[in-house]
């Protein structure tokens, strides 16, 4: 149902233009850039990436969680426990083939600028009509969230927005995307 490539490819974009060399959104500095690659290569020389890569998801879930903890809800990085167990599962032969994953590592390396959306359409992460979505989101009143304008249907379009609503904050000014879950 859900792309797992795709889904990992957005949550290493989002994680690492949020760390504090560019949007500021979580307390890592660099984990997935040159910095962090420099730190872990030589003790995970295989496997570095992903060491970061988990470590980086960590951090922003838990920032995010201290933000807006919607209940009864997902968010890009809690997703359904279904969804959550395959993304898991996958994540070994993601490691197996880190050399196929090394140039996507790589593009991480420097900071990814001031635009979140432009940076998942240039990167071919997001497509057109999620992008206009996207547009079309607000946050919510008290200003700590995003939310999407439907319930979460478990489909690569709805991956997409919660990645895209990230976009609806400033630098050092997080706002979580979230979506109600169709089984609360």
């Amino acid at each position: 149902m859900i792309d797992l490539d795709r889904l990992l490819r957005l949550r290493l974009t989002v994680a690492r233009f949020g760390e504090m060399d560019g949007a500021r959104w979580w307390n890592t500095k660099g984990q997935l850039g040159r910095l962090g690659a420099a730190a872990l290569r030589r003790g995970f020389p295989r496997t570095h990436a992903f060491a970061r890569a988990r470590s980086v998801f960590a951090v922003a879930a838990h920032r995010c969680d201290e933000i807006f903890d919607p209940p009864a809800s997902v968010t890009l990085w809690r997703l359904p426990d279904a969804i959550e167990e395959e993304f898991d599962a996958r994540w070994e032969q993601w490691v197996d083939d880190a050399s196929a994953w090394a140039p996507f590592f790589e593009t991480l390396e420097q900071p990814l600028g001031t635009d979140l959306t432009a940076t998942l359409r240039d990167r071919q992460l997001v497509e057109a009509a999620e992008i206009e979505t996207a547009a079309r989101l607000r946050r919510s009143a008290e200003g700590r969230s995003v939310p999407l304008p439907s319930l979460f249907a478990g489909n690569d379009g709805d991956v997409a927005l919660l990645a895209l609503g990230f976009a609806r904050g400033d630098a050092g000014d997080l706002v979580v995307p979230y979506a109600r879950r169709a089984d609360a």
